[in-house]
């Protein structure tokens, strides 16, 4: 019999933006007492995990990705307890849990940075950051930009400069000081003692700069749009792996299934195999497939790429569309352009809404036939489209301000989540308070409560999709291969007896020989599968392979 392969190598997993999850207290604000209640809702829709944002204390100016405190829980958010409580029921619903770590910077609220200000310059409390004085004219110490608009670089009233590659109330971390990488392995001690099966790396490939902090060449510092980025001085630098060997071992020593999953938006699938090593952290999101356009041979050469370079270091491909820093998926392919670009949420073009979930719902059995784990972002399951009409005067993400008002941001893919109900908020809270970014009255026909009742409504498909990935023993991690195919169809042979064809061509096409077909993306009403569509079809080779149970986790052999 063959060793059954670790949970994360093939796990479907949810991301919850936690502020727009769930309310569970009726300030308008998602929060822990919110996704326990939907923990349900998790369970029976199939995946095998959720990754919840940051919850720790936080003044907000990032949505929480400016933390105060790595080892508490926002009071907007619930308690310790809760976030305690939480775990052992998703743990009891056959749920595993992933937080989010952000160990590129802190907040300005944070103790050290606070201690930091306080003590001047020169001090040891200013070394764990990145402190220096300003170049000769007057200026900041070099011409590094801010992802979010700007200088990177903040005077503060004693003369000296702050690094922020982020927001000016995110400063970044020294990761050569020894108290940075001391406090960071305390705290991933902190959370695996209470229980959470992993962790998402922000910025996983930012945390370590060039020592003499030179200027940069190229004006392109889109951290979602890399350039090659070979001797780059902020990004993607050799010396981060150092750190993730020490955090792997860290992970080990609590057993096989601790997982890291890294944010690292790197040049070419060689430089994203350097992250997950043997050694070092297990997956890292795939996000030349999010960002890769409509287009078969372009997807197909994506998956190549990926495989083949992950492979060379035995590790899985990690699938994702769509998260809480792109743009919804649905409104990406419902453009004529349908390449996904970087973070700057701004509209290119009209928007065909219905097409585009078309597309996506195809591109969901794509990316659950190939090989590896796949990410799904909260709302992806109803359909939802990017929020793109926005009232200016509710735009919170910090990109609105520091580029003069020019550029929206993110928040048009972080609406809360419509649940329920014929007018907003959808059942988002429990006594009807308004929600933090307020929702589009046409969700009204995308709310899950609707789409629960409806046959081959999103939520449907994506039950089915789950149910069957979770159920076939062809799905997941294992062989794969790509048939012969016309230009514009992609088809996908999984071993035993499955194949995924996808028709991005502009008409329909003659579904290849097959026993019969487990799922279709869209109602077929003939043998040919239309266009912008998918199916994963069951053919000759079929045989049954039992599940296994372990740890109270069911999963398949492989």
């Amino acid at each position: 019999m063959a060793a059954e392969a670790p949970w994360w190598r093939d796990a479907v997993i949810y991301e919850i933006y936690i502020r727009s999850f769930c309310d569970g207290n009726g300030d308008g604000v998602g929060d822990i007492a919110g996704i326990r209640s939907r923990l349900p809702y998790l369970r029976d829709l199939g995946v095998d995990a959720i990754w919840i944002t940051p919850w720790y204390p936080s003044p907000m100016a990032d949505g929480g990705y400016d933390v105060a405190d790595y080892r508490d829980i926002d009071p907007r958010f619930g308690t310790l307890a809760d976030a305690q409580a939480l775990v052992e029921e998703a743990h009891a619903h056959r749920l595993r849990v992933i937080v989010d770590l952000v160990p590129n910077h802190t907040s300005d609220r944070h103790p050290w940075f606070e201690e930091a200000l306080a003590a001047g310059p020169g001090s040891p409390e200013r070394a764990r950051y990145l402190f220096r004085d300003g170049a000769p004219s007057g200026g900041p110490p070099n011409n590094w930009r801010s992802v979010f608009g700007g200088p990177a670089w903040t005077r503060v009233t004693d003369g000296q400069w702050y690094l922020h590659l982020f927001d000016v109330h995110q400063p970044d971390l020294d990761w050569a000081h020894p108290d940075v990488r001391a406090e960071f392995e305390s705290i991933l001690r902190f959370w695996l003692d209470r229980g959470v099966d992993g962790f998402r790396v922000d910025v996983a490939h930012g945390l370590v700069k060039h020592a003499d902090l030179p200027d940069i060449e190229t004006d392109h510092e889109d951290m979602m749009e890399p350039p090659d980025r070979t001797g780059h001085p902020h990004w993607d630098r050799p010396e981060v792996h150092e750190i993730y060997r020490g955090w792997r071992e860290i992970a080990d020593s609590y057993g096989p299934d601790r997982v890291f999953v890294a944010e690292a938006w790197v040049a070419k699938p060689e430089r994203l195999a350097c992250y997950v090593r043997p050694d070092e952290l297990h997956t890292a999101f795939n996000f030349d497939f999010l960002r890769c356009s409509w287009n078969a041979a372009a997807l197909r050469a994506v998956v190549d790429c990926t495989t083949e370079a992950l492979e060379a270091v035995g590790a899985p491909p990690t699938w994702v569309l769509s998260n809480h820093d792109i743009t919804r998926h649905v409104t990406r392919y419902g453009r004529a352009s349908t390449r996904g670009g970087g973070s700057q949420h701004e509209p290119h073009g009209p928007v065909d809404v219905a097409r585009g979930r078309r597309r996506a719902r195809a591109a969901l059995l794509l990316m659950l036939a190939l090989p590896g784990s796949a990410y799904l972002y909260q709302g992806e399951e109803l359909g939802l489209e990017e929020v793109e009409d926005l009232p200016v005067e509710v735009l919170e993400d910090p990109t609105w301000e520091r580029s003069g008002h020019t550029v929206r941001g993110r928040d048009g893919c972080r609406v809360p989540l419509p649940w329920s109900g014929f007018r907003p908020p959808f059942g988002f809270g429990p006594d009807g308070t308004p929600p933090w970014l307020p929702q589009p009255q046409r969700w009204v026909s995308s709310t899950a409560e609707l789409q629960m009742r409806e046959q081959d409504s999103t939520l449907d498909l994506y039950h089915r999709a789950l149910r069957l990935r979770r159920d076939h023993p062809a799905l997941g991690a294992g062989a794969w291969s790509w048939l012969p195919s016309a230009p514009g169809v992609l088809a996908l042979h999984r071993s035993p007896g499955l194949v995924c064809v996808v028709n991005i061509s502009s008409a329909p096409i003659a579904l290849p020989r097959h026993e019969r077909v487990l799922l279709s993306s869209e109602p077929r009403t003939s043998d040919a599968l239309p266009t912008d569509s998918a199916a994963w079809l069951e053919v000759t080779d079929h045989r049954d392979a039992p599940a296994v149970v372990r740890n109270g986790f069911e999963r398949r052999r492989v």
